[in-house]
């Protein structure tokens, strides 16, 4: 039993020290990912698929090169935030004012199911009030034989 729970705790610090690993290839694709290429396509940079594309290779290209210098992902995308603008990256970065563009999507749906509700609700407020309306004119006092022929006599016409 020793012996198989030390295996198994081998197996998980194994794994557990390969969760960061990856390739070169793989933080290239990662960060390519992230970015937008800035020809107006609107497509990811590494999917740009414009046959000659004066803009995606070049961009390509500095991504090689950052990759190259060392900077951290974080770094990489602040250099092409910095030449680019913050239109090229593909997601907005979380923190600061770019958090906006996170909450917004979900706070006008949540507003949009409360206001749905509230209406329902008035809704069935109204017809249980007209409901409630119509059973009083049926339980209304009951008017006699004698006022309907009168008014039947009254109101018929030469």
């Amino acid at each position: 039993m020793p012996k198989r729970l030390l295996q198994l705790l081998g197996v998980c610090a194994l794994a557990f020290t390969m969760l960061g690993a990856g390739t070169p290839a793989t933080s290239f694709d990662k960060i390519g990912h992230q970015l937008m290429c800035q020809c107006g396509c609107g497509q990811v940079l590494l999917e740009c698929n414009h046959v000659g594309c004066p803009v995606s290779g070049p961009m390509i290209e500095e991504l090689k090169a950052q990759m190259a210098s060392g900077l951290a992902t974080g770094g990489i995308l602040g250099w092409f935030v910095n030449k680019y603008g913050p239109v090229v990256l593909a997601a907005p970065i979380r923190g600061g004012f770019d958090n906006a563009a996170w909450i917004v999507p979900f706070a006008v749906f949540g507003l949009g199911v409360v206001a749905v509700l509230m209406l329902a609700r008035l809704w069935r407020q109204r017809h249980a009030t007209l409901a409630s309306a119509n059973r009083h004119e049926t339980t209304a006092p009951h008017i006699s034989d004698a006022f309907r022929d009168r008014i039947r006599q009254e109101t018929d016409l030469p």
